[in-house]
This record gives C-alpha cells, sequence and structure tokens, in this order.
C-alpha cells in the first residue's frame, strides 16, 4: 500500500512563532526541565569540617558540558540542570583538590557528599571509590531520598532486554505498577498504570508533555496504532512515576514518564539496527492449526542514528531514522454459536488466514550548542508518517479494511541557563498530529447474519464490502514553558513555573460511511431484512474545531530539614479554555423541543443544567492540586529511607467526547426494515416492502428525500463540566543491602489512589411519567429502557456528565540488582497486588457509555483491566567473549471479565453487572530471552548479531471465553467460563533475528 500523507487542515501562525522564539531568547538570560535534568547536591567537608566557600565543579565526560557552584556556610552545595550521563565532580578548598567520576540518571536528585583530607561520604553504590584518587570508573549513584514512588529504565535494559516492538514504552512493564497493554495480536500498544486507563498518562520527553488531547491512548499517535510513538534509538533512558509525582508534572492523573533523548558528544559515533521475522520463524496460532494454514507475516526494523561535535565542546547534533514495515497475521473466522447454520460457500470460502500492512518512518534530529559554560541552546524535531489497516479478521473480510493515517510533527527550541544559585529553562514547541481513519474501499457494506438460538438477537457471520468508519481528529498548535529553579537559599530548592499553549483542535465522524445492507442467510440471502444508511443532516455541522487555550502554573519547595528530613510542598493551578464546549448554543428548535418534553419534566436530572445558550459555561477554575511528600533517612546513610506522599493530580477531558455534542446527531441515521419471518417489524418505524431501488444510491437518496427527518439524535453535556482528576496517598521504604558483596536496591510501597469525574454519557429519554424502567413492569431493575421514547421531532436525548470514578489499594515491590562494569550483570523484580475497582465495567478500558441504569450509581465493581497479582522479572548477563544473555518473564493472575448475572433473581430479565475471573491460578505467562555477540574489530567499528526467542515455551494466553452466566428459564451455563474460541494474545513462540553496527 502506498504511503499517504493527509492534507494540513489547520494553520500555522507564523506571527505567533516569531513572538515565541523571540520571547524564548528573551527568557533565556536567566537548563534542563526539572523533569528530565539531574540535581547532584550534598556536603562538602576537610577534616570532618564543613567546607564553606569550596568549589565543586561537575563536567560531563562525552560533551564537556560544564557546571560550578560554591559551597554554602555550612558547606552545602547544589548542582541542578545537569543532562543525565557521567561527570567528573571536581571539589577545591584550601589548596586541595579531589575528584571522582559519577553517572546520574534521568531526572534524579542524587546526594553525594564530597570530603577533602582524606574524608569521603558518598550514596553507597558498587564500584564507589575514595575521592582522593582520581576515579577512572563511573560510580551510578542511587537516589533513594525522593517521596515519589518512582523507578529508572536504562539505556542497558533498553538495548538488552527481549522485545518485538521497538517501543521504548513496552520496558516500562519492569516497573511495579505499570502494563504495556497490546490488544490482540499487538494491533493496539498502549501504557497504563493501576485502575486507569492509557488516556490518563502522559510522557514527558525532554521536559515537553506528549499528551494526546483529542483521541485516546494517553499520548498522540497511540491509538489504535502498532507504531513507534518515538525511535528507540533517540531515547536515552527514562523514570516512570507511578504515584505522589511533584507539581511540576500536568494534565494527569495516573502514572508519569520522564525521558531524555540522545545528544551527540566530543566523538563522532553512530549505530545501525535491523531485524526480521516471518511466519516460518514463529508457532502457528491455534486458530493457523484449525485453519491448517499460517497467515502470511513478516516484521522488518531497522534504523540509523548518528552524532557527534560540529564544534567541539560547543555544538553537537544527532539524527536518527527508524521504520517499521510489517505483513500484520489475521484470521477471518465463523463464531462459535453458529453450529446450527449451513453457511454457503460464498461465506465460508472468506473465512481463514489473511494479513494487512503497516508501516511507519519516525525520523528525530537534535542541535545542541553550548553557548558558553552557563548557557545551552536546542533544537529538536520529530516527524512521524504511519499508514496501517484495521478492520480486517474476527468477522471481518480483507474488503472491509480500514486505512489508518497516523502522521505527526513536533518541534522544540530550548534555552537553558544556570547561574550559581538559580538555572532556568524555557521552550518553545510547536506540535501537529492527525488521526484519520478512512475506508480503503468506498463501497456499500454488506452484513450476513443469522438468528442466535440462545435469545432473539443476531449473530454476525461476516462483514464484506467497505469499511465502517471515516474520521478526521487532530491536534495543531504552539506552546510555551518556562522552568525556574531556585537553590541560593540553604537547605531548600525552590521551583516554579508556568505553560502556556495555543492548541487547535479538530473533530470529525461518520460511522459507517457507506450504507449497510444486512441479510439473513437462513431466511434469504438475496434479499436483505434491513438497511443502515447515514445522510448528512442540513443545519448540523460534523466538521468540529476549537481554539483551545491551556495555562498552568506551579510552585514547589524541597527542603532538607536535616541529614536525615526532607520535606517537599508544591502545589499546582491549571486552566483549560475549550471554545467549542463554552462557546456552544444548542440549536434553539432543540432547546425549544427539549423545553416543551413532558417526559422530562418530572425526572432525576434538570434539562436546564444541558442546555447551553454560549454564555452560561465557564471553564473550570477550581483545578488547584497540592502535593506534599516526605523522606526520613534513618541513619543518614541513604541505605533505609521511610517515604511517602499525599497530592491531587488533574488531567482533563478528551476533545472526542467533548465533540459529540456536535457529531452525535450531526447525520441522519435511517433504519429501513423490509418484514420477513424472522424480522417480523411494526410499519410504523420505517417498515415497508422491499424495493430494488433501494440497493442504489440514488434509490436512497430517494428515500431520505421523501422521509425528511427533523432532528436525529441529540447529544449534550452537562453546563457545569469539572476537570477529571485523582487523589494519590503512597507510604514506603528503600533499603539498600548488601548480598554476597553486592549492593541491592529494594523497594516496597503501599498506594491508594482514586480517581474521580470521568466524563460518561448516559440515556436522557424517559417514559411519560419519567421513569427509566416501563412503568408497566414495576419491579424491573434491568432493561426496558425508553429507547423508543425520543424526542419530539428528533432521536434519543444522550446526555454527558461528571462521575465515573475508579479506586486502588496496591502494594509494590520491587528488587534490583544494578549491571556494571565492575559486575557486569543485573537482575530486577517487580511484583504488583492491586485490589482495582470501576464505578462501570470496562471503564478503565475507555467505556463511556452507561445505558443500563438512569446514571452511573454508587456501586463499585471488580476492575475489568487490571490483573491483582503481577510480576516482571528481567535479567542481563554478561558472559565471555563479548556475549550476553538477557531474560524477561512476566506473569499475571486473570484479568477479570464483564459478565451479567441474569440468575439470582426472581424476575426474568432483571439483572445486574457481575464481573468474574476465570478459575485459572495464571492468566498470563511468557518467556522471552535473548542472546547477543559483539564483534570488535581492533577500530572503532563493532559489530553484533543478536536472537530473540519471544514466548520460548509458547504459552498460550487465552482470550476467548464464554461469559454468558445463564438465564431464568434455562438455568446456569454450563460452560460459563470456559474457553469458547481459539483466540490468543500475541506472540507465538517466535525467533527474531537482529544484526547491528556501532562505530
Amino acid at each position: 500500500m502506498n504511503r499517504k500523507t493527509h492534507p494540513a487542515s489547520r494553520r500555522f501562525d507564523r506571527s505567533l512563532l516569531s513572538c515565541a522564539l523571540a520571547g524564548c531568547m528573551l527568557l533565556s538570560a536567566p537548563a534542563f526541565a526539572q523533569s528530565t535534568s539531574a540535581t547532584l547536591r550534598g556536603q562538602v567537608s576537610s577534616d570532618s569540617a564543613p567546607a564553606s566557600g569550596a568549589q565543586v565543579t561537575a563536567t560531563n565526560l562525552a560533551t564537556g558540558l560544564s557546571r560550578s557552584v560554591s559551597t554554602s556556610a555550612g558547606g552545602g552545595y547544589s548542582l541542578a540542570g545537569l543532562p543525565p550521563g557521567t561527570y567528573r565532580v571536581d571539589v577545591t578548598a584550601g589548596g586541595q583538590t579531589s575528584s571522582q567520576n559519577v553517572t546520574l540518571a534521568v531526572g534524579q536528585t542524587a546526594t553525594l557528599n564530597l570530603g577533602l583530607g582524606g574524608v569521603v561520604e558518598a550514596a553507597p553504590a558498587e564500584g564507589a571509590t575514595d575521592l582522593d584518587a582520581v576515579v577512572v570508573t563511573a560510580t551510578a549513584l542511587v537516589e533513594t531520598k525522593t517521596s515519589e514512588v518512582a523507578t529508572y529504565v536504562s539505556q542497558r535494559q533498553i538495548e538488552n532486554l527481549p522485545q518485538n516492538s521497538r517501543n521504548f514504552l513496552a520496558f516500562a512493564d519492569t516497573v511495579p505498577g505499570m502494563q504495556f497493554v497490546q490488544s490482540g495480536n499487538g494491533n493496539e500498544s498502549q501504557l497504563r498504570s493501576g485502575a486507569q486507563g492509557a488516556s490518563q498518562i502522559n510522557v514527558f520527553i525532554d521536559g515537553v508533555g506528549q499528551k494526546n488531547y483529542v483521541t485516546p491512548g494517553g499520548i498522540t499517535g497511540q491509538d489504535d496504532s502498532r507504531g513507534n510513538p518515538f525511535p528507540q534509538l533517540a531515547i536515552g533512558e527514562y523514570k516512570v512515576i507511578t504515584s505522589n509525582y511533584k507539581a511540576e508534572y500536568d494534565q494527569i492523573s495516573s502514572a508519569a514518564v520522564t525521558a531524555v533523548t540522545r545528544s551527540g558528544t566530543n566523538d563522532f559515533t553512530g549505530s545501525f539496527i535491523w531485524d526480521r521475522y516471518t511466519d516460518d520463524w514463529r508457532k502457528a496460532s491455534p486458530g493457523e492449526e484449525a485453519a491448517g494454514a499460517k497467515s502470511p507475516e513478516t516484521t522488518e526494523q531497522y534504523g540509523v542514528a548518528f552524532g557527534g561535535p560540529i564544534i567541539r565542546d560547543r555544538l553537537h547534533f544527532f539524527v536518527t531514522y527508524e521504520a517499521k514495515d510489517f505483513i500484520v497475521p489475521e484470521m477471518v473466522t465463523r463464531p462459535n454459536n453458529t453450529a446450527h447454520v449451513a453457511l454457503p460457500a460464498e461465506i465460508t470460502s472468506q473465512y481463514g488466514p489473511t494479513s494487512r500492512p503497516f508501516d511507519q518512518d519516525v525520523y528525530f534530529g537534535k542541535l545542541s550548542f553550548q553557548a558558553s559554560d552557563a548557557h545551552l541552546i536546542e533544537f529538536s524535531a520529530r516527524i512521524r508518517e504511519e499508514v496501517g489497516i484495521l478492520g480486517v479478521g474476527g468477522q471481518n473480510a480483507d474488503s472491509t479494511a480500514t486505512a489508518l493515517t497516523n502522521n505527526e510533527k513536533r518541534y522544540d527550541l530550548r534555552s537553558l541557563y544556570s547561574a550559581e544559585n538559580w538555572m532556568n529553562d524555557a521552550h518553545i514547541t510547536f506540535e501537529e498530529s492527525a488521526y484519520n481513519p478512512r475506508p480503503v474501499i468506498s463501497a456499500p457494506i454488506t452484513r450476513y447474519t443469522a438468528r442466535n438460538l440462545a435469545n432473539d438477537g443476531d449473530i454476525t457471520l461476516l462483514n464484506t464490502g467497505g469499511g465502517a468508519t471515516f474520521q478526521d481528529k487532530g491536534q495543531s498548535g504552539w506552546g510555551l514553558q518556562n522552568d525556574f529553579t531556585f537553590y541560593g537559599w540553604e537547605n531548600h530548592t525552590v521551583k516554579m513555573g508556568f505553560k502556556y499553549k495555543d492548541i487547535e483542535l479538530t473533530a470529525f465522524q461518520n460511522s459507517p460511511p457507506n450504507p449497510r445492507y444486512i441479510y439473513d442467510v437462513v431466511e434469504n440471502i438475496g434479499q436483505p431484512y434491513r438497511i443502515e444508511y447515514t445522510t448528512a443532516r442540513a443545519g448540523r455541522d460534523p466538521n468540529i474545531e476549537s481554539a483551545n487555550k491551556q495555562f498552568g502554573i506551579y510552585i514547589q519547595d524541597d527542603w532538607e530539614v536535616n541529614e536525615k528530613l526532607t520535606l517537599n510542598f508544591g502545589v499546582r493551578w491549571d486552566y483549560e479554555d475549550m471554545g467549542a464546549y463554552t462557546d456552544y448554543v444548542l440549536d434553539p428548535a432543540i432547546a425549544a423541543a427539549l423545553r416543551g418534553w413532558t417526559n422530562i419534566q418530572n425526572t432525576d436530572y434538570d434539562i436546564e443544567d444541558y442546555i447551553s445558550d454560549g454564555g452560561n459555561r465557564d471553564s473550570d477554575k477550581n483545578n488547584i492540586a497540592p502535593r506534599i511528600g516526605f523522606s526520613y533517612d534513618l541513619f543518614a546513610d541513604q541505605r533505609h529511607v521511610i517515604f511517602g506522599g499525599i497530592g491531587r493530580s488533574y488531567d482533563r477531558n478528551l476533545f472526542d467526547y467533548m465533540a459529540r455534542e456536535f457529531y452525535g446527531g450531526a447525520f441522519t441515521t435511517y433504519t429501513i426494515n423490509f418484514p420477513d419471518a424472522n424480522h417480523p417489524c411494526d410499519p410504523s418505524v420505517s417498515c415497508i416492502e422491499f424495493d430494488p431501488a433501494l440497493m442504489t444510491a440514488a434509490g436512497l437518496a430517494a428515500y431520505a428525500a421523501a422521509n425528511p427527518t427533523a432532528g436525529g439524535e441529540v447529544n449534550l453535556i452537562r453546563n457545569d463540566l469539572e476537570t477529571p482528576y485523582s487523589d494519590q496517598f503512597s507510604i514506603g521504604m528503600r533499603n539498600i543491602v548488601n548480598v554476597w558483596g553486592h549492593d541491592w536496591n529494594t523497594s516496597v510501597a503501599l498506594a491508594h489512589i482514586r480517581s474521580k469525574e470521568g466524563i460518561y454519557f448516559r440515556l436522557g429519554n424517559r417514559y411519560p411519567d419519567g421513569s427509566f424502567r416501563d412503568p408497566a413492569f414495576p419491579e424491573a431493575t434491568w432493561g426496558r429502557q425508553p429507547w423508543g421514547e425520543a424526542i419530539p421531532g428528533y432521536g434519543s436525548l444522550i446526555l454527558g456528565q461528571n462521575g465515573m470514578e475508579t479506586k486502588l489499594n496496591s502494594l509494590m515491590l520491587s528488587l534490583d540488582k544494578p549491571y556494571s562494569d565492575q559486575s557486569p550483570w543485573g537482575v530486577t523484580v517487580a511484583y504488583t497486588y492491586s485490589d482495582a475497582k470501576e464505578l462501570r465495567t470496562k471503564s478503565s478500558e475507555g467505556e463511556t457509555y452507561v445505558f443500563d441504569y438512569p446514571d452511573i450509581g454508587d456501586e463499585f465493581y471488580m476492575s475489568t483491566g487490571v490483573a491483582k497479582h503481577r510480576l516482571v522479572t528481567t535479567g542481563i548477563f554478561g558472559l565471555p567473549w563479548d556475549i550476553t544473555i538477557s531474560t524477561k518473564l512476566t506473569l499475571a493472575s486473570p484479568i477479570p471479565r464483564e459478565a451479567v448475572n441474569c440468575l439470582d433473581v426472581a424476575i426474568e430479565g432483571n439483572c445486574f453487572f457481575d464481573p468474574y475471573e476465570i478459575d485459572e491460578s495464571i492468566g498470563f505467562k511468557q518467556f522471552d530471552i535473548a542472546l547477543q555477540k559483539v564483534w570488535n574489530t581492533g577500530s572503532d567499528l563493532s559489530f553484533k548479531v543478536r536472537a530473540d526467542l519471544l514466548n520460548a515455551f509458547n504459552w498460550r494466553n487465552w482470550t476467548d471465553y464464554d461469559d454468558g452466566r445463564g438465564n431464568p428459564n434455562d438455568g446456569p451455563n454450563p460452560n460459563f467460563g470456559q474457553r469458547s474460541g481459539n483466540g490468543i494474545l500475541w506472540p507465538t513462540r517466535t525467533f527474531k533475528l537482529s544484526f547491528g553496527l556501532d562505530w
């Protein structure tokens, strides 16, 4: 398939950019954003006494970047704004000098107490040596005194652990509380934490948030995509904070990922990587075994990175490119419960193995200019071009394919300045992303069905024809953010900052974009019994654009009360003006129809709370988020630290949900029924005799012209909508223990997270007496909703409002023996126990519709997105002859499944949600192993070959289960909770071969 670039529909205001660039240069006078930079602090002593006025200098050994500071009267020092990397730390006082090499991680605040005259108290780590000698190897400092629930993912883990996606976020599941979720065979890859969904995370790259403002997925590009949000070759390392992050983090209520990109150094270096596997290199899936053939599959991933100096110690560059070329296996299958139907060959011939393509190109480049010892200027750019085929597999034939164009551009100009007692980081950013799924074939949809013997519904046997959706959604605009840090106040580090963004959001959706003809293969395969199609409604514009203004401000203080106790105080305030919401004016005709609708005059809501006149809606101004944390070093040696915190964090409402007020009802949906023996219908509801002319576009247009509709479905959002948020509580302890001569880092943490005010949509229709259930059945507690009681002259009423909630109690354990040159092996263990609940099942998976009850209620159900137990272990082992072996084991208990219970009630049809766990001790298990050999040529060039064996034991992680509990007439379903199909989570056992060059 040819790659397509969607025409840009959003303009970039060049005058605004010019002003912003000028503003950035003005702000540069007062260094890396706090979310990615490292801070080195501690005490300098000479002969056991504080050394005031000592000079402490940290020099980056790769780039030459240097930072210096003088110690205070008490001997304290703080060097902030240090890009992650290896530094030589020099301390000079009274004619004495000492040096040590140390390695700092992304976002780390490390403590290093420096001594002169033979006194050294450094943060413990393997390989640490006396500062009185010049150190030739770097000590990796360990951060134990943070109040955050945080874990680091190193570049060594990214480069060595087994994987098949080259998505750097895939390694985040080595952190307690995190899941890297792949749906089905990997069609969608998203990161999530705890009881909240993927949309509630945020990823910060070089200090800039990558939030998706329109569609789900958390960050741009991750909705319905198996692609990578960023080239893995460009990622240096990253930090995952699952709870109690500081006030600098915004637009988030779940986990924060803060990553730093690679930069050029004083040495010319480069890398090339290529890996590949095909269906010949993997085991067949159960579905393929049943079909007797494999689906075609090819996976190729390749990339190149290159960096070095333009002007040594001053100007460096780094560029990289990565690509994916996939042929993705799929299986078109017959539904399991259709043995009673004799299917014609024209349907059965389309069942079996198939595939679909996916292509992605991602580019990244960065220039780093060290204008002076104190001033660093950087410019980075990322371009992502992607097209993937969706909508094939299951009961969807190849012809129903949808092509998803998923393009993105991001640019970042940074000015970073560090002085004696303060530093400043200014960013000018521009972003543009597009989410555009469209049918590959623009043609009518044909759906073949059969009656379900277990109920009165229909089973879809096969869909053919055109694709089922047409969408055009995206975000585009610029932003300005500035972070200022002051550390001249003894024992305090004060940070403050603001962010402003001017973003245009767009949304268009038409589903289905082509007519759908529905056939009963038993009754009459030559004539449909129903036609469904849409036409644009006069007076409704389905193309929604919103000029959004976002503003946030924060201040925080890290106060070292004494050598044992550190307190963190912070507060932030965020505000978003979404013009499409605040300026919305409901059609006066619809408002009049609602006010005159007697059904809702005496019901459980006031319709005036949803009718907007363009002046009765305000943006939520109450988003004040305090955050407090502490750490207590029991013996003042950083080896045993108690930590904890409490705080609130605000996210935002996705524009795709807000836009339903516009495109929900922008198209007229016609349903035309033709009566037959299996599908009798009421002549008053579009029930006519079959007319062959309706099989043509002209015939359908003529029918619509002869049967005009005044309205259609009406979606309204409450006028006082609030911003979703989470309250977070955590307490834990970190320890560094020496076992067999090696330091192991351990952590145990308890966390409670309660997310509130998520948006959901409920049915506003009511019966004439205002009730939600049919008054003719006063004992009914399920079903019998007033779907037929529409707004006079219009369709159903759908109401959007706050109320979605989740709550999580979790125990998180981690164990880490770091890999080092002195001890070339490393092990990590991450265990999470989760007691997760949600007000509406599947809400953590993005479900926002609540139609079974009049509102969301207050009863919590166990979450259908979180396993109760999850264990992830990894190991990296250096062997002789430059061979490295690495492993990863993932085990999880079954994730609860959604189910409805209609058994334990006296009246048939009165049901309730009743999720369950399948009767198995392990719901997911996978063991991966990788072996890599490096050949050094004796020059700067090295060659490597790597073999990954994914799911080495070919464990089956089944996905198809019978979730029906039964009914009062027939009793319990004997197959409830039993496996009902051949669906699995991929991969099957797969061998992947990689080649690489480094120079």
